[in-house]
């Protein structure tokens, strides 16, 4: 296993995604590797929870297998598949399956979205027993030590149709995360970016102000990812309100008296 730096940031030049701890979560995803334990991971959207898991899949050296949960993703998406190949039937892996053969960080983002029957696959892997069923196959795979099992969702946008069931939610470390500290999200900006810090400073303040309006105008906060490619735009020559409009604006909404309200409130904010 790679030893992490004490901060836990990457090293560009050993090719690990740039991520900008915020507290102790690097240090808490460590410990729960080394243990063997799940992690889930909850947090808005566009806060850094997708970076977070590349990251620490690199800095450890684990293979990543990252699968987008939705409506339609079923246990058999996770575990595999009899399919036909060249008139035979034959059995195909799926990204559960092939992270628990082969060792590794499988990541479920979002995985109150996928249906009801994901989440009894994955219940043995989450306790001491660590194995996979497949009851298609007829194998009882035992994970290896290096397999790791890491979900995420978002808490503040998920009805109550779609949440994590209490006998779910308690096989599993937890870490919140939220939208980075403004002088860490100015950092995050000018890295991602290559815009000057000075020039960064204005969309947090921006990006911070349009949070304040989350479910009153907004459902979202605007998120972190859509912060940097509003300062990739402008880092790249794009005007200034226009860059606010295409990766800020239009990504918020649809609707047109709220689209004015937010024009407004940038105009306030940028001068």
């Amino acid at each position: 296993m790679k030893a992490l730096d004490r901060d836990g940031t990457a090293d560009a030049d050993a090719g690990v995604p740039y991520y900008e701890p915020a507290s102790d979560e690097c240090e808490i995803f460590e410990h729960a590797f080394r243990k063997r334990l799940p992690l889930l991971l909850k947090g808005p959207t566009g806060c850094g929870k997708t970076r977070f898991v590349a990251h620490m899949a690199a800095r450890l050296g684990l293979p990543l297998h990252t699968v987008s949960c939705h409506d339609d993703l079923t246990a058999a998406d996770l575990t595999g598949r009899y399919l036909l190949k060249g008139g035979d039937t034959v059995w195909v892996d799926g990204p559960l399956t092939r992270a628990v053969r082969q060792g590794g960080l499988c990541y479920l983002d979002e995985v109150v979205e996928a249906r009801k029957d994901v989440t009894v696959v994955i219940h043995p892997l989450t306790d001491d027993r660590r194995i996979l069923p497949l009851d298609r196959t007829g194998e009882l795979l035992q994970a290896p030590p290096d397999f790791m099992l890491v979900v995420s969702y978002n808490p503040g946008y998920q009805s109550v149709l779609k949440s994590l069931k209490p006998s779910t939610r308690q096989r599993f470390l937890a870490v919140d995360f939220d939208f980075p500290h403004p002088d860490t999200e100015v950092t995050i900006l000018a890295r991602e970016s290559g815009l000057p810090r000075e020039r960064c400073v204005p969309l947090v303040r921006l990006a911070n102000a349009l949070r304040d309006l989350k479910g009153q105008d907004l459902e979202e906060g605007l998120s972190t990812r859509l912060l940097v490619y509003c300062a990739s735009l402008i880092a790249d020559g794009v005007d200034l309100d226009r860059a606010v409009r295409c990766a800020i604006i239009e990504p918020l909404t649809d609707e047109p008296d709220v689209k004015q309200a937010l024009v407004r409130v940038a105009e306030i904010t940028l001068g």
